[in-house]
């Protein structure tokens, strides 16, 4: 699998868990995908994005 595509998943995945505890458990969940689409953007300005650092440790481990 390929970086871009890991964190696309990533991403999405946990877009959509922490709109669903926003909406089912605490409004504090939406937090979670606040901070998700920051990084996001804040990745396409620095270039650095730590979910593709820990996907590469973790493939080097392999």
């Amino acid at each position: 699998m390929s970086i871009e595509v890991f964190v696309r998943r990533l991403a999405g995945t946990v877009v959509l868990v922490s709109l669903a505890l926003g909406s089912f458990v605490d409004p504090l969940g939406y937090l979670l995908a606040a901070f998700v689409g920051a990084n996001l953007i804040q990745s396409t300005f620095t270039g650095v994005c730590p979910a593709e650092t820990a996907y590469e440790r973790l493939v080097a481990a392999d």
